[in-house]
């Protein structure tokens, strides 16, 4: 796919309906900032919005993917196809959400209650005379890295960075084989 076609393609569509980016922005409750990312092709819309954008063009999806017009329309079958993936893929990310919300939180929680049981004496920790110091100590640093690494994965994830990590480690694996 070629990400410069496809956006050259958009930004044709959009003039070609006399739109400004400011206009078409607001019709898809974007910035307009996003649909000039769109129409230089160094981001490109999601799936739901490709589906909404193929139809509010009245054109096929495989043409702005590709970057060109084609002869024959996309059937209906293909449209509901395309939802339905779309969908999946939503669902697919609330439940990785999920998941790392939850790992996010029992990791706080586990933190939490080291620091608890196991901080120094004086600071008033339930366990520290009962178990080594030296142990003590490492239970706590153990239970605070481990919730302040699952804290940075959650804000890089909802930053977006770990899929562009996930892409470039695709795109270097196909590259090695």
């Amino acid at each position: 796919m070629n990400e410069q076609k496809t956006g050259e393609f958009l930004k044709r569509l959009r003039k070609e309906k006399g739109l400004t980016q400011e206009q078409l922005a607001e019709k898809f409750f974007v910035s307009s900032r996003t649909v000039s990312r769109w129409e230089t092709g160094s981001n490109l819309p999601d799936v739901h919005t490709l589906i909404d954008l193929a139809d509010f063009y009245d054109t096929d999806i495989r043409e702005i993917i590709d970057g060109e017009r084609k002869s024959e329309n996309m059937t209906n079958e293909t449209k509901d196809t395309l939802k339905k993936v779309a969908v999946y893929a939503a669902e697919e990310t609330n439940r990785r959400n999920k998941r790392l919300r939850t790992t996010t939180a029992f990791s706080t929680c586990l933190m939490l209650i080291c620091a608890l049981l196991f901080r120094a004496e004086n600071k008033g920790g339930f366990l520290y005379g009962i178990v080594a110091p030296e142990i003590c100590e490492l239970i706590v640093s153990f239970s605070i890295g481990f919730a302040l690494s699952c804290l940075v994965i959650y804000f890089l994830h909802s930053a977006g960075k770990l899929d562009k990590f996930s892409l470039w480690k695709r795109n270097l694996f196909k590259k090695s084989h």
